[in-house]
């Protein structure tokens, strides 16, 4: 043995310190590994759209009924089983409903005790005792673990399980009891969450999810462009700011900034009014506006307009700082005739559908006027001192990264930077090149340096580097040739509004380059997939989510309402379980007050990708794999300790 390794079996002797503690976690290490595989739950593309996000995370995309079907079968109505899962979602809010109609609340109690018992039983089934009662409130921890555990050794089950719910209920414990009971339920029924990009943007409620975000037991995160150009904005980085504000802005969810995150849009909105009071910014009209009067929509619009005239000064100094990025031809202002109301692209010359530049110098038409750089210099430190949004921006990073690999999958939001060919394509960051795996640890490296670096040009660099992967042709989190920001607002011609996507999308369906794809990130062999967002899937027109004999799924079916037209659906969601893989695609989902008093669940259709021949349990896993290594490092440890090469620990009691 080496010294290394005695150095090694000696720090774990001081956690097993005994020949019985070593033997005991082998044990019990060996049990877990032959317990199902805990279900993964893969969702893409949220947008901001809260509540639609909370009910899927409550239901796990039809997880939670699932189980309800499978238990109770044909004993009880779907009118029932149907209630009884409105219930588990919203148990304070449906409670408050069906008691107004009881006359009986006692029986309505223990009815619904041994149904949510059941469901309990049923959920913790795959889990070991000490990870269910990690899963308990505190405050019903002990009566929780009596209810759902088989008591072998008591002769009278039923008596000692009625005696129990009595006293729940005499004592006055039966709502709270309940409600612990369907929050344990709804944590077991999804293992680990994976979000595949786009928290953020479109939707009202970003910085909301991103709460729920960090109270959830168990997730991971791919970041997605849009999420990347809040981090960048985070920051300090004035195009991710510039774009943030007018994303917000367009969409009609500048609360998310005030309210949402204290950002102080005041300055912004004297400006815009003061530069803007007479144009009527027919071009800057607002997408899903929310619940605004007359006067806060005009001030909107306008504050729309002045922030978006901004952004493009603000990026046209960002791409002259940085050459490399070769991005001069996306530099639109100086190409204007303000005199003529044209803009030449590409040798043809547009008229523009609006010609009020008041802001725009064109001898200098980058530079900030006075009142422009004054507002993004507070913008930037509201950005930067914004305690709640660092916090959100710290979670992303600690949980967050470009790509995963997990349980033999391969998870991205956007696409690997592909040739016409179908090789890898080589992209310069900073004077080297990088190519596939490379190409996207490299950005992730830059985007941490962005905030952490001790280096202040490697932490500009970052910075940068985050807007560059918003929106660059070979971003792994963009993909198309370009974005096409300044043509929607001020061309009429179609043609310019484009955005050709990288050759990758014409070749998920080739299986050579899949499996290049996968075989270059580790994944070698049947059973691994692709699975990835950011282009919606459009339902309505045809299209298969399920690309290339199933290994490839993009998962982004519409989530955002504002894609919903375009897609036909609200969004597909996944399930990953010891049986296998289970595709949802959902309908849009109405409202929580509907989901309550209706009991509207998301309607979905379930399509079973693979199921396998013999169910997975956690030894498959890659928690399965770090498990058999703590196994064999601990049956070194014993032979050690059996061979006297290390002494047991003597306790004294």
């Amino acid at each position: 043995m080496s010294m290394l390794e005695q150095r090694y079996l000696e720090r774990l002797a001081e956690l097993y310190p005994t020949i019985a503690s070593a033997s005991t976690e082998v044990i019990n290490l060996e049990a877990i590994l032959n317990l199902p595989k805990g279900t993964e739950h893969f969702l893409t593309d949220i947008h901001g759209e809260y509540e639609a996000f909370s009910h899927v995370l409550k239901n796990g995309s039809g997880a939670v009924r699932r189980k309800i079907n499978d238990i109770f079968g044909n004993t009880l109505s779907n009118e029932d089983k149907q209630t009884l899962a409105t219930l588990i979602y919203y148990p304070r809010e449906k409670m408050v409903q069906i008691l107004k109609t009881r006359k009986n609340k006692e029986d309505w109690y223990k009815v619904t005790l041994y149904r949510l018992i059941e469901v309990c039983k049923r959920t913790a089934s795959k889990y070991t005792r000490s990870k269910v009662r990690k899963a308990l409130p505190p405050e019903f921890a002990y009566v929780l673990e009596e209810l759902i555990t088989e008591k072998v050794d008591v002769s009278d089950k039923e008596s000692y399980y009625n005696a129990i719910v009595k006293t729940i209920i005499r004592v006055g414990r039966a709502e709270e009891c309940i409600i612990a009971m369907c929050e344990l339920i709804q944590r077991l029924a999804v293992d680990h969450l994976h979000i595949v990009g786009d928290i953020y943007d479109r939707g009202p409620g970003p910085h909301i999810i991103m709460d729920k975000l960090m109270e959830h037991h168990s997730v991971d995160i791919q970041w997605g462009n849009h999420d990347v150009l809040w981090m960048g904005a985070a920051a300090g980085q004035m195009g991710c700011i510039a774009n943030v504000i007018r994303i917000c802005a367009r969409y009609g969810n500048l609360d998310i900034l005030e309210d949402g995150y204290g950002i102080n849009l005041l300055p912004l909105a004297t400006f815009a009014i003061n530069t803007y009071k007479d144009d009527p910014c027919k071009c800057f009209q607002l997408k899903g506006a929310g619940p605004y009067n007359s006067n806060e929509l005009e001030i909107d619009i306008r504050m729309h307009k002045a922030i978006s005239i901004i952004q493009f000064k603000a990026e046209g100094q960002l791409i002259r700082k940085n050459p490399s990025f070769q991005l001069e031809k996306r530099n639109l202002l100086h190409r204007i005739d303000f005199e003529k109301g044209t803009i030449c692209i590409e040798g043809k010359e547009y008229e523009l559908l609006d010609h009020n530049f008041p802001t725009v110098n064109p001898e200098d038409p980058y530079a900030f006027i006075e009142q422009e750089a004054d507002i993004m210099e507070r913008l930037e430190r509201a950005f930067l001192n914004c305690e709640k949004l660092q916090q959100h921006m710290r979670f992303l990073l600690a949980k967050g990264s470009l790509y995963k690999v997990y349980n033999g999958n391969l998870l991205y939001h956007g696409c690997i930077p592909l040739n016409e060919d179908g090789s890898f394509k080589e992209v310069d960051i900073f004077g080297k090149t990088y190519k596939g795996k490379a190409l996207y640890e490299v950005l992730d490296n830059y985007v941490r340096k962005g905030f952490v670096s001790k280096d202040s040009k490697e932490r500009e660099r970052g910075r940068d580097m985050m807007w560059y992967i918003w929106l660059h042709e070979n971003s792994p989190l963009f993909g198309k040739d370009k974005m096409a920001t300044f043509e929607r607002y001020f061309l009429a011609d179609k043609e310019t509004h484009k955005e050709r996507k990288n050759p990758y999308y014409c070749l998920l369906e080739d299986e050579s380059v899949v499996d290049h794809i996968l075989e270059e990130f580790g994944l070698l062999g049947e059973g691994s997939h692709i699975i990835n967002g950011h282009v919606p899937v459009k339902r309505k027109d045809g299209e298969n989510p399920v690309k290339c004999n199933g290994k490839v799924l993009v998962i982004d079916g519409g989530f955002s309402r504002a894609y919903q037209n375009e897609t036909g659906i609200a969004g597909y969601t996944l399930i990953y379980n010891s049986y296998g893989l289970i595709l949802a695609a959902h309908e849009p989902f109405e409202s929580t007050e509907a989901a309550i008093e209706k009991e509207s669940d998301i309607r979905s259709e379930s399509i079973i990708i693979k199921r396998v021949s013999a169910r997975k349990l956690v030894g498959d896993t890659d928690i399965g794999k770090e498990l058999k290594e703590k196994i064999r490092d601990l049956e070194q440890l014993l032979e050690a300790y059996y061979s006297g090469r290390i002494v047991e620990k003597f306790r004294t009691r």
